[in-house]
């Protein structure tokens, strides 16, 4: 998504390739084949991830599923869907975490799709995503997906995954006994992680009436989930069973608020933000809207106080400390959103979005080898971050590293589908680096990817 001023949410898409083996390629090079359509775009940010991962993590411990290993991700769309490509990923779209009105409905959608994952249906998806031509846009994204273990504090960096809305919807059209086997695990789920399950029954009730609209105007969570009314009945019978006396979790409550808090703040109009922000109970919260807003509005004053305030009230808060690291960094006030990504980077040292967030603002510093170090860092441990790709290339480029450079620009355009980019970067990367070194052999990996998908294009 790209926004106006101060919005730092941006196109991306995938990122780290550095020990992705040679058969990822191949299905790269496979999902290539595809014409370059509509894409999906995920937008990052370390904050709101880590509200999701809070809300996730007793849902997704209820069904038996590693918190640390699955990641919660935002699709920048304002429909309402979720949906699932590999057991380490979770997808929402953000449209459906404005349109939940609890976190128990929040973590109904999570519980949803974390009983895909649980209980095997991922492995029929992949087999009619195989068998369908259509598909093949989506290959890209599994295969990068399956192959790495994870733009940051970037108030929300996208990452395209370059596929058909054909493919996508092939995709998503799940049978709906999977649907209904899904939603019987969630309340499960939901009732063993102390999650009050009748926040399945207000989801399914907030989709009630769309089977009625012709299959144009209904929202495609809709056509491929069984009609709401045999939902709503299933759940309603569920809590009658099993009782809806589970008070909200205080914790949930803040980070659902917290959650929905940024990202509105970032998808709405700053106006509408600061008209609403008076009625957020938690003033943390409230100064963090605020200062998004004074943001977007080009008000660096009023941000900076705002952003302040909020870190004032939670010093040891990382993403406060990196928010305001944005603001100046936007502000082109280096030095000074350097100190704050420091700050950031010294309460979360493990954090990839802030460690690569640290390191662009090293780099604009003048610092391009400690931004190495910190951008390096991040993507050992976050594949899903092509701005970065983007950073480390100019940064081996200032400490006159070509062909590293090229290597990384090589694997930033695979990532997103640009193989004939990738190939002429990799051609060149392959004539630098030394023969035979797992830098040469990255490069080679890209450039098979790249001659498999014109083989493709002369048949």
């Amino acid at each position: 998504m790209m926004f106006s001023h101060g919005a730092r949410m941006t196109f991306d898409r995938f990122s780290r390739l550095a020990s992705i083996p040679a058969l990822v390629f191949c299905l790269l090079a496979y999902a290539a084949t595809a014409v370059q359509a509509a894409s999906i775009t995920l937008l990052r940010d370390a904050d709101v991830e880590q509200a999701l991962n809070r809300l996730a993590a007793p849902v997704l411990q209820a069904a038996g599923l590693n918190a640390r290993r699955t990641k919660i991700l935002v699709v920048n769309e304002s429909s309402y869907n979720a949906f699932v490509l590999d057991s380490r990923t979770i997808f929402v779209h953000y449209g459906l975490i404005l349109k939940s009105d609890s976190p128990e409905m929040l973590q109904a959608v999570l519980a949803h799709e974390a009983a895909h994952i649980a209980n095997g249906h991922l492995a029929r998806r992949m087999q009619n995503m195989r068998s369908a031509g259509s598909a093949a846009g989506l290959g890209m994204a599994l295969a990068v997906l399956a192959a790495a273990a994870g733009a940051g504090s970037e108030a929300s960096t996208g990452i395209a995954i370059g596929t058909q809305s054909s493919a996508l919807r092939g995709f998503l059209s799940h049978t709906r006994a999977e649907e209904s086997s899904a939603d019987r695990s969630a309340a499960g789920y939901l009732s063993r992680a102390g999650v009050n399950p009748q926040g399945l029954v207000d989801l399914h009730q907030t989709f009630a009436g769309q089977e009625v609209l012709s299959a144009q105007h209904q929202d495609p969570y809709m056509r491929s989930h069984p009609l709401s009314r045999d939902r709503i009945r299933a759940a309603q019978a569920y809590v009658a069973s099993h009782g809806t006396d589970i008070a909200t979790d205080p914790e949930a409550e803040y980070w659902f608020a917290r959650l929905r808090g940024k990202l509105s703040a970032f998808v709405r109009s700053p106006k509408w933000t600061l008209r609403r922000a008076g009625s957020e109970s938690h003033k943390d919260v409230r100064l963090m809207r605020e200062a998004i807003a004074y943001h977007r509005l080009n008000n660096r004053k009023k941000a900076l106080t705002a952003i302040n305030g909020a870190i004032a009230l939670r010093p040891k808060d990382p993403f406060y400390h990196d928010l305001k690291g944005q603001i100046l960094m936007e502000n082109r006030d280096w030095n000074a959103a350097l100190s704050s990504y420091g700050q950031a980077v010294a309460l979360a040292p493990s954090d990839p979005l802030v460690l690569a967030s640290y390191g662009r603002a090293q780099l604009a510093a003048g610092q391009p080898r400690a931004a190495l170090k910190s951008l390096e860092k991040s993507r050992s441990i976050d594949f899903r971050n092509t701005v970065l790709l983007r950073d480390m290339a100019q940064a081996y480029a200032k400490t006159k590293q070509t062909g590293l450079a090229a290597l990384v620009t090589a694997e930033r355009y695979a990532l997103q589908g640009r193989l004939d980019d990738a190939g002429l970067h990799a051609k060149r990367a392959t004539a630098l680096l030394p023969t035979g070194s797992p830098a040469w052999r990255r490069a080679q990996d890209v450039l098979v990817a790249y001659e498999k998908t014109q083989k493709r294009k002369r048949k």
